[in-house]
Formats: C-alpha cells, structure tokens, sequence
C-alpha cells in the first residue's frame, strides 16, 4: 500500500460572510496525499479548492479536523516546532505578481526560506539560490535584479525557486499557470512536472483546467461546494468520472474530435451559497440523474470500485460487489 505523506480527516474551514452568516468553505473533507504522487484537485472557482490547499499547509487556519504529515499531527504546532515543519511544506502561488516582494532582490526572496526555516548561513543560502535560478532555467544572474523587471511566467519561476529552497517534501501548487499567457503556461507546467519527477516531490496541483490536470497529475480530486465528491487514478477519471458533477466538468473539456457518445453538459444555475446550501446531496439542484433520495439525504463519500470513491448514491461507473 502507498504510503500517505500528508492526510487531513474532517478538515473544515469556515469564515464570517454577509450579514453576519457563517460560510463554510471546506466541509468535513478527508483525504490523503501519497508519497511521491502529483494529486489534482479541481472544480469550479468558488468551489473551496484553494482554501484547501492553503489550510493543509495551515497558511490558512482549519476551523476543525487535522492535518498529518508523515503521520505526525501538525494542527497545532506553534512557534520554532511549527517553522521546522513548515519548511517541508511549500506553496507556488497562483499570481507570481503579487506573490513577490517587489522592494528585494530575488537573490534575498528565495533566500529568505533558507534563512529562517533552515537555518543556512549566507554564503551556503547564496550557494544554493544559484543552483536554484540556474535550476528554473533563469540563471544566477538574474539573483541581483528585482521581481518588475522579469516577465510574468520568469516571476512565477522565481516563485518555484522559493517553495524548492527548504528542500520541502511537499508543496501545494495553486493555479500555478493561470495568471499566465498560455504560450507560458506549457513551460511552467513542464518544468513542474520535472521537478516533481527529478526531485521525488510530493504535489497537490490546484486548477479548473482539466488539460493541464490530465497532463501533470497521478491521481484527481473534484471538489464541490466545500465537499470532495470524487476521487479516483488519472485514467479512470478521464475515461469515465464516477460522479455526474464531474461527468459535466470533463463534457467542457474542448477536443479537436469530439469523443463518440460524449455530449456537451450543461449545468442548470449558478453554484448554490456556501452560507446556504441545499439539503441533500449539495449537488441535486443542478444534477439531471437527481431522485427524491438526493433532495432528502446526504450520501457518503464511499468507495465504488477498488481506489475509486464517490459521494453519490447514484454513481455513473458499475459498483463492485462487496464494496
């Protein structure tokens, strides 16, 4: 059995929303990511896909559940204890315009982490942050220039070259590539992918794009409304997800031959409120396979097939029985 390097049980994040009502943006979610993998996890925007991530690195406080990494319960590390796990606990960051210092060099940026999580004294750190330009292809030149005078796809490469400088064990990538032009983003997700692969990485990929997810991940999870409704290996989501949510989400895909049978599925309404979701199954407003048991009660997520999981009582692909 693989072995999980990071797991979170009944993980939830809830914030104050309008007129005083609280929004639950992650709901009770388990699950594990295993040594080595790259897992995707997708779902429209608003879905709670981020706030996951950040909460599994505690860049965002859970309000309930834990986290575990290789096995150790690290929700409430504080203080010198917390900051030398962190350091094997990285994040890319969705906007590389943003996520950078523009006042510092990127030579002190990606030395920061050194610095503080592991204690590298300058010349090692500066040593290091070379390897790591040359490593992301911009070179130890570009160590004495600052954030603004690189593109936006170098940025978000400078940005890699920070969450690698602790040596982290995993790291979260939260829409890595989509603040980028798209002849940049094949780039950014090729060097992830040989870094991952190289480096023996761990990886949770954030994205809405089912393309690059299919390109860069081992295994894919659909997250709905705060929920994780479908997890299964790369090959079987793609063939034939489990869930009609997911159904729907790989219909948008565009291909240059439509797949025979596969028709384009439009989802009814918008998502529903986070501070107000339906009864039932979350997804039952929008579901065109809804029975009155979705309206009523709230299924597990369950396994259906051996390492496939679903939260359906309908699920799309043949339950094995025994399971």
């Amino acid at each position: 059995m693989p072995v999980p390097l990071v797991q979170v049980e009944g993980l939830r994040v809830e914030f104050n929303g309008d007129a005083g009502r609280r929004v639950r943006a992650v709901r009770d979610v388990d699950l594990e990511v295993y040594e080595g993998e790259t897992l995707g996890l997708v779902g429209e925007s608003g879905c709670g896909k981020s706030t996951l991530g950040r909460a599994m690195l505690r860049v965002t406080e859970p309000t309930a559940g834990t986290i575990r990494f290789l096995g150790q319960d690290i929700t409430r590390l504080r203080g010198t204890v917390f900051r030398r796990t962190r350091a094997d606990l990285q994040m890319v960051f969705q906007d590389p315009f943003s996520s950078l210092n523009p006042r510092r060099k990127v030579a002190d940026i990606i030395a920061e982490p050194l610095r503080r999580a592991r204690g590298a004294d300058r010349a090692s750190a500066a040593r290091i942050v070379d390897e790591l330009l040359d490593l992301v292809g911009l070179g130890a030149d570009a160590g004495g220039r600052r954030p603004h005078e690189f593109s936006g796809g170098q940025r978000q490469r400078i940005g890699i070259a920070r969450a690698l400088a602790p040596s982290p064990r995993f790291i979260v990538a939260d829409e890595p590539v989509s603040a980028l032009d798209v002849s940049i983003q094949a780039q950014i997700i090729n060097l992830l992918s040989d870094l991952a692969r190289d480096r023996g990485l761990t990886m949770l990929f954030i994205s809405h794009d089912l393309g690059v997810v299919r390109h860069v991940a081992d295994r894919v999870a659909v997250m709905y409304l705060g929920q994780i409704i479908e997890i299964a290996d790369r090959d079987s989501f793609f063939a034939g997800p489990a869930h009609p949510y997911g159904e729907a989400l790989l219909s948008s895909v565009p291909t240059l031959s439509r797949h025979p049978g596969r028709e384009r599925i439009e989802l009814a309404g918008d998502l529903p409120d986070p501070a107000d979701p339906p009864a039932g199954c979350l997804f039952h407003t929008r579901c065109r396979y809804a029975v009155e048991q979705c309206r009523t009660t709230a299924p597990e997520l369950r396994e259906v097939q051996p390492g496939r999981m679903a939260r359906c009582h309908l699920p799309l692909v043949p339950v094995q029985k025994g399971l």
